[in-house]
């Protein structure tokens, strides 16, 4: 592997830091909030099951 010495590599990082796409503040805020909701939904979802799992256990368990 080719050693660069320090001016390049920052040179080479800037180069590349130029080449991204940033996302604009709407992207952000519509993104998290996508996020926020679908976490909202996953616990809601997995709070039902972990409540059904408990009734039949404790009614499987209730039998012995």
């Amino acid at each position: 592997m080719a050693r660069t010495n320090p001016f390049q590599f920052i040179q080479q990082t800037r180069a590349e830091v130029t080449k991204v796409v940033w996302p604009t503040r709407r992207e952000v805020l519509i993104t998290t909030a996508m996020v926020l909701a679908l976490s909202i939904i996953a616990a809601i979802f997995f709070s039902g099951i972990d409540a059904l799992i408990r009734l039949g256990l404790r009614s499987i368990l209730g039998l012995f």
